[in-house]
């Protein structure tokens, strides 16, 4: 297995957001379901979007009942189960990924149900991962404050776990919601722009602004923002207002397309890439100075 390369106590994720903050950036968090279509195709797109600017890279495990996703993630994960991905070969798929160039330092997160972990076994399966060198941990029906949650941060809190617990909060959460997601967050809150289920938008929700200030209003940790993010413009958009934006549905739409079309060689790499580059440029490019 690879060894954490986290020296201290800081994990890959809080040092990669205090870095963005030292220079003033906004963070890329690109999302990809694990084995669609296959694990050796993921360990190659994730090459691929590290290369093109990713900040950080979300994994997501595949489930058969992604009651949070939407028909894009949904219709992938089934595909990723249907070739034989499971939490022991995404684990293998982090610790190959962890020897490549530029991998020892980029986060690698999960993206999880409970039941997979369950199955795995939870202490199991927070040892695992983070001996293979995953960075945090999204759990989207993880209960807010009951004996599950506990049990998973309990897990997550040895000496030797450089993993965080990545709390999701909603328009709908109550601002004692949002305070006890705050006080479980060590690296960044995910802000779920939207009531409802992943997936491509027309446009980002009126009230978004507002939310992110609400959850500003209320702590000081970094806050990334996702669900909805479809174009380079609601990124640039959203960027406007939090620390990170998180695209997902684009860019796992992106993949299947391409590797239906052209298969899983260079040039369906490429596509990819160009595709997370746009996202990229959206929200690093300086809005043009006007003439005075």
């Amino acid at each position: 297995m690879n060894t954490n390369e986290n020296a201290g106590s800081r994990s890959r994720l809080q040092k990669k957001f205090s870095e963005l903050r030292a220079h003033n950036r906004k963070g890329l968090i690109i999302y990809i379901c694990a084995g669609d279509p296959d694990i050796r195709t993921t360990f190659n797109m994730a090459k691929a979007i590290a290369k093109a600017g990713a900040d950080v890279i979300e994994l997501g495990v595949p489930f058969s009942d992604p009651l949070a996703d939407g028909p894009v993630i949904q219709a992938a994960s089934t595909r990723a189960l249907a070739s034989g991905t499971n939490v022991k070969k995404i684990l293998a798929l982090v610790d190959s990924l962890r020897y490549e160039d530029d991998f020892p330092k980029i986060p690698l997160v999960l993206m999880t149900y409970l039941n997979p972990v369950y199955r795995y076994g939870l202490a199991e399966f927070v040892r695992d991962a983070a001996a293979a060198g995953v960075d945090g941990l999204i759990v989207p029906d993880l209960p807010a404050g009951e004996e599950e949650s506990a049990e998973l941060i309990n897990a997550m809190s040895g000496p030797d776990i450089f993993m965080d617990l990545i709390p999701l909060v909603a328009p709908t959460s109550t601002d004692e919601r949002i305070r006890a997601a705050a006080d479980i967050a060590r690296s960044f809150i995910y802000c779920v722009s939207l009531t409802g289920v992943t997936g491509a938008r027309d446009s980002l929700p009126a009230g978004l602004e507002g939310f992110i200030g609400r959850v500003r209003s209320l702590t000081d940790k970094p806050v990334a923002v996702g669900f909805g993010i479809s174009t380079p413009e609601h990124a640039r958009e959203a960027a406007r207002h939090a620390d990170a934006v998180i695209v997902g549905s684009a860019i796992v739409k992106t993949i299947h397309d391409v590797t239906t079309s052209m298969g899983t060689g260079p040039a369906a790499l490429a596509s990819v890439r160009a595709v997370v580059e746009g996202f990229k440029n959206a929200i690093t490019a300086r809005p043009a100075c006007s003439d005075s």
